[in-house]
């Protein structure tokens, strides 16, 4: 009886410092949005195995304006987060220090688009019409970057704020919209309207989308930590890549408003976006980060430069 109360003990005493290490490596991922497609590769990481393989214990969570992805890893509760590339370089510049691991969207999917029937088809036909404008983040940025490249005097027309719904759009009181080929351009088709697309990317205008980030702290208290939560994501976001089916199905399993199809859709648009090249996925620069940086001071939305070099790490990167 001694000796099983003992053996007993032991296990015991096992089991909890096991419980202990493994509730150590518990994180949280805090989203850019709500759950779809676009996140697509998180989620197979997490139903594949691949986080628990490296020890870890991974929450995520939908993002949104309620809950703005780098101000919730700053806050130190959750440890990472996925926003804009403008996003970290903002925040460093206000003194917040968020460090990007990895780019999810290497080419960024905003775009501007009209319906095919109203003829508008390059910047020059925005002049005399009404177009939306998404204020205050990258949509605005690129839109006005994508102005100015064009010599485009916006004052010859209209500008109207608008949000997500594409309805404006389709009534005809919008004449072009700010979107994403991921979303709004795929909502148009759906409901079987033709559109006609103007990419930034066409006027030099590249901006990193989609950033998987932590913090300074993270990184120095926590190295390998971090770098099981990065091979493992970019072992989910290859197989996502690979197999876009199969990441629409298991992306379904995250909210219950998602249906096959459309988050389908979203992940075939958006492979060319997160693999555009032979560059493995998550690949960044410094020249990346150099132009983004660049755009944000010439439009004012950054208003002091911040040490590019401290602004990303590829350490993490298997």
């Amino acid at each position: 009886m001694r000796f099983r109360a003992v053996a007993s003990f032991i296990l015991l005493a096992l089991s909890s410092i096991y419980a202990t290490a493994y509730a150590g490596d518990s994180v949280t991922l805090r989203l850019k949005w709500l759950n779809q497609a676009q996140f697509a590769g998180f989620y197979v990481a997490q139903e594949k195995g691949y986080y628990k393989a490296e020890g870890l214990d991974v929450n995520i969570q939908p993002g949104g304006p309620d809950f703005p992805a780098v101000q919730m890893v700053a806050g130190g509760n959750e440890q990472f987060g996925v926003t804009g590339a403008d996003q970290i370089l903002i925040a460093r510049s206000k003194g917040v220090p968020v460090v990007a691991l990895a780019v999810i969207y290497r080419r960024n999917p905003f775009v501007l688009f009209s319906l095919a029937k109203s003829g508008i088809k390059t910047p020059a036909d925005y002049v005399g019409k009404k177009v939306g404008v998404k204020l205050g983040g990258n949509e605005e940025l690129i839109y006005r970057a994508v102005l100015a490249k064009a010599e485009i005097d916006k004052s010859k027309l209209t500008e109207i704020p608008v949000k997500f719904d594409i309805t404006p759009l389709l009534t005809g009181t919008v004449d072009v919209w700010p979107g994403y080929l991921i979303n709004e351009v795929l909502a148009a088709k759906e409901k079987g309207f033709d559109v006609n697309i103007v990419y930034p990317s066409d006027f030099g205008i590249d901006l990193y989308a989609d950033t998987l980030f932590t913090t300074e702290k993270m990184l120095k208290e926590r190295p390998d930590l971090v770098k099981k939560f990065v091979a493992a994501t970019l072992k989910g976001w290859n197989m996502a890549i690979a197999a876009p089916e199969e990441a629409a199905k298991i992306t379904i399993k995250y909210g219950d408003k998602l249906s096959y199809d459309h988050e389908l859709a979203m992940m075939k648009a958006s492979v060319p976006l997160l693999k555009p090249d032979d560059k493995p996925f998550g690949y960044m620069d410094a020249a990346g980060w150099n132009s983004a940086q660049k755009l944000l001071l010439a439009a004012g939305f950054q208003k002091e430069p911040v040490e590019v070099a401290k602004a990303f790490t590829t350490q993490a990167m298997p």
